[in-house]
């Protein structure tokens, strides 16, 4: 039997890894984000020799951090940052219609017309959210996939988000966006289709020095050093990309949300979104989720100093999205409400301005005065671009011959898990989820499961619930492996 070429997992990895080591790529990728993946996909879709290592676990970064959205920039119109907010609207029109229409749905956003919203707020929004459409038209994403915005009555606000205060709901404006079924699924599914296409998708393996012609790593398993060679190396590691290449200034952006049970929201079946007080350019969303969640973010908070691992929401943030939240609600969500919270930094480009909020989210990609290429900045709905232009420029500054990205029209494989057998009822969990994302989606640990192939983790409660199962399915299944 042939196997699945789109299966990542421990026996692959360990063959993957050996030949890594002994042959030369023509790009190497270092970084399991999005982006990184993206490059991946990216060259190995013009058929080029592709390597990927990822200090830790694919989407472990930022990448699953987002508010999983794809969405077409209301906020880049706002600020008049339109080459920003096309580029977003043409990205979502192809990841909607082409790229990944299975993994994306659209989502209801209700501007709601309350005491709390401003009149110039209001107005702002409605134009932005006008404005919008004309870039869903002109990237010809048609209705079918995302309705036109328009105005609705205060009943059908109500309506579609319950827990909105009657009291002086002058209707609203409804618009509509796309929204991930999950951010690191997205990356997991980009790995994989790259995975189909030939390319080593290496996690645990550190990237300790980066050449133009390859780099010097670790592998975290064994402690193991090895000397990875490429024609071309693409340094796609997010907020430690100057850890890798001194010459860049990254400014790390922390964004905070929190995770309310959406029974306490009156299960919203649309999106709330808030402006910022006195604010026609920055917004807090309530979004529902899967399993009964809403997640409300997100903030954009400087975050100087080390990088930490993994982020971590602070209290004032929590405070200020429950208070935003609060303007508009009939019932204040309390803070003992607040199921869970995460947090993830922003890898934006240090331009000197004041406040990371007036920081561009245009993405930069350079070459390194060691030969290799950086790529940064940019957000998730972008990174199908980021990845394009940075292969472009590794490909030309190299002298690589392959041909032009495809990327835009390149379909992303399916993800099939047959039902299995609850493992928790409150998440939905079933042991066919865990094993796919050992089998097919290279989870080694439970942390991988639980916080990056399926979202449990992002209630403390849930994670701890349901951890002694998944471990042992975990350990059960990588023993099947080997």
């Amino acid at each position: 039997m042939t196997p699945d070429p789109t299966v990542l997992n421990v026996a692959r990895r360990r063959t993957d890894l050996a030949r890594a080591a002994d042959g030369t790529a023509d790009v190497l990728v270092v970084g399991g984000g999005i982006t990184g993946v993206g490059a991946a996909l990216d060259a190995a879709s013009r058929g080029l020799r592709v390597v990927l290592i990822e200090a830790e676990d694919l989407a472990f970064g930022t990448s699953r951090f987002s508010s999983k959205l794809v969405h077409g920039g209301l906020r880049y119109l706002a600020t008049g940052d339109v080459a920003t907010a096309w580029e977003s609207a043409l990205e979502r029109h192809l990841l909607m219609t082409t790229i990944a229409p299975h993994l994306i749905r659209p989502l209801a956003q209700l501007l709601p017309f309350s005491p709390g919203v401003a009149l110039r707020q209001r107005a702002a929004g409605a134009v932005g959210m006008g404005l919008g459409d004309l870039l869903r038209m002109r990237a010809r994403t048609p209705r079918t996939v995302l309705p036109a915005p328009r105005l609705v009555s205060g009943r059908t606000a109500h309506r579609l988000a319950p827990a909105l205060d009657p009291l002086g709901l002058r209707g609203g404006m409804l618009s509509y966006d796309g929204q991930l079924v999950d951010d690191a699924r997205l990356v997991a599914t980009v790995a994989r289709t790259a995975a189909c296409l030939g390319a080593r998708i290496l996690t645990r393996v550190r990237a300790i020095e980066l050449r133009g012609d390859g780099a010097t790593a670790e592998d975290a398993m064994s402690g193991e050093r090895l000397e990875i060679k490429a024609r071309a190396v693409i340094n796609a590691t997010g907020v430690w990309a100057g850890s890798l290449d001194g010459a860049i200034s990254v400014r790390p952006s922390r964004g905070t949300h929190i995770v309310l049970d959406a029974s306490d929201l009156g299960s919203p079946t649309a999106a709330l979104t808030i402006p910022h007080e006195r604010s026609i350019s920055r917004y807090v969303f309530a979004l529902p989720q899967q399993h009964g969640r809403v997640i409300v973010g997100l903030t954009d908070e400087d975050a100087p100093g080390p990088v930490p691992t993994v982020a971590q929401p602070t209290e004032p943030e929590i405070a200020f999205l429950l208070s935003t939240l609060n303007r508009v609600l009939a019932v204040p969500v309390r803070r003992d409400q607040v199921r869970g919270a995460f947090a993830g930094l922003r890898p934006l480009v240090d331009s000197g301005a004041d406040a990371t909020s007036d920081v561009s989210r245009r993405h930069l990609v350079v070459s390194s005065d060691a030969g290799f290429v950086t790529v940064l900045g940019g957000k998730l709905t972008t990174y199908r671009r980021m990845a394009e232009d940075a292969v472009d420029l590794a490909v030309s500054s190299r002298q690589l011959s392959a041909p032009s990205s495809r990327t835009a029209s390149l379909r992303l494989v399916e993800r099939t898990v047959a039902g299995g057998e609850p493992l928790d009822e409150i998440t939905g969990l079933t042991r066919a989820d865990v094993e796919f994302a050992v089998r097919s989606e290279g989870a080694m640990t439970a942390e991988d499961v639980l916080d990056r192939r399926t979202r449990v983790g992002l209630v403390d409660a849930d994670r701890e619930r349901c951890r002694p199962a998944v471990e042992e399915l975990v350990e059960r299944t990588l023993a099947d492996l080997h």
